[in-house]
């Protein structure tokens, strides 16, 4: 058996192949709850073959949201996460919760609470100022990161990821050129990475050993003055030696500066102008060029960087970026990687991975033209394989 479809251990959990479907949010959640329809997606994700099936995103509180739609982790969510994750065990795969606070991402007009950032900054999501949380706040988000990890073991994941990336929360902490404060939480690196890792260890010791704890995080935030990769290997290194995680999932851009960093190939500039809420719009269409900048896409296009992380550390880490064949997953295994992350090539057919199983041949049919990435406000998907249903983000359905 070709070792990317053999078991693998995760911390304290075995997933039954090294394939992982990366966090990617799925817009199915118009009353930030589960729905069968958001039950199914994932359903159907493990049944394609995957090891593990990420959810996303599952904010640490209501204003942690990029918009009011999404779940924000609370007693009453419990019930219908359990049946996702029953679900999902139900077809051999197991199943993650992506948790964190979307901070500087946050859409303060539809969530209806403040907008953090480390520095005070304008949001131009909500035109409005952001809050600069203080000492007292930045211990609650703590505590509800460790919360949210409880709740996601009460409603049966096998393991939590830590949003450490694209310039949430924790990321904007991490950025020098989001975070000015000159407390502990910034200012020299040691103080920037604070968060991050008083985070992770206060997520492990709320799950101990009894879910796998990974994180997602920034190689690189792709604008000048922001997180490097030599600043962010550092960060590895103090993450890894605080013990908390199980593996670091790597990633690069930033959701608010460069997005396109992180998905590589064609830019949706036009269909993104459709969609976009009111002021948002306006703006897209003065800025949208520069905002959305277009890199070549090629397998593994985030393996140069990856390769630095992986000569420097030796906790388990996980390949994210241009994984849709088996050649590029077997490389990834051949450069010291322990799993691979894939997104858009599962959007457009949830079953890659038992095909690629059957025919080592198979190749994705994903094109990489990013079109999946606007349809985060109607119904997360691949624009080239129809839905049999739609969900409006106001809860309405649609062919």
């Amino acid at each position: 058996m070709n070792e990317i479809f053999a078991p693998a251990k995760l911390g304290p959990i075995t997933l039954r192949n090294r394939v992982i479907k990366a966090a990617t949010f799925e817009g199915r959640t118009p009353d930030a709850l589960v729905t069968p329809q958001l039950i199914d997606f994932h359903r159907e994700v493990a049944a394609g073959g995957v090891g593990m099936t990420t959810v996303a995103y599952c904010a640490v509180a209501p204003g942690g949201r990029t918009d009011r739609h999404q779940i924000w982790m609370r007693p009453e969510a419990v019930a219908g996460l359990r049946e996702l994750t029953d679900a999902v065990h139900a077809e051999g795969a197991a199943a993650s919760a992506q948790i964190g606070h979307a901070g500087p991402v946050a859409n303060a007009a539809s969530n209806r609470a403040p907008a953090l950032s480390p520095s005070r900054m304008f949001s131009p999501l909500s035109m409005k100022a952001m809050k600069v949380p203080g000492e007292a706040e930045i211990r609650e988000l703590i505590a509800a990161h460790a919360n949210a990890a409880l709740l996601a073991e009460q409603a049966g994941f096998d393991a939590v990821e830590i949003h450490f990336g694209h310039n949430y929360l924790v990321s904007s902490f991490l950025s020098p050129l989001l975070n000015h404060r000159r407390d502990k939480w910034g200012g020299t690196l040691t103080n920037r990475a604070r968060l991050a890792r008083e985070i992770a260890c206060a997520v492990r010791d709320a799950v101990g050993d009894r879910l796998a704890v990974t994180a997602k995080l920034n190689m690189e935030d792709g604008r000048r003055g922001g997180l490097t990769v030599p600043e962010s290997l550092q960060v590895a290194a103090w993450l890894e030696a605080d013990g908390a995680l199980d593996a670091l999932e790597l990633t690069a851009g930033s959701s608010l500066l460069n997005p396109m960093l992180l998905f590589h190939g064609d830019a949706p500039r036009r269909e993104f102008a459709k969609v976009l809420p009111g002021p948002a719009r306006l703006g897209f269409r003065l800025v949208g060029r520069a905002f959305l900048k277009e890199y070549p896409y090629q397998e593994a296009y985030l393996l140069e960087q990856a390769r630095q992380f992986r000569r420097e550390l030796s906790m388990p880490l996980i390949l994210l970026g241009g994984i849709t064949n088996l050649d590029t997953m077997n490389l990834a295994l051949t450069e010291g990687f322990d799993f691979v992350a894939m997104g858009r090539a599962l959007l457009r057919e949830p079953n890659l991975l038992r095909r690629i199983q059957s025919d080592a041949a198979t190749r994705s049919a994903c094109v990489h033209c990013n079109k999946c990435m606007p349809t985060i406000y109607t119904t997360t998907r691949c624009v080239y394989r129809p839905e049999r249903t739609i969900i409006d983000l106001d809860g309405r359905q649609r062919a």
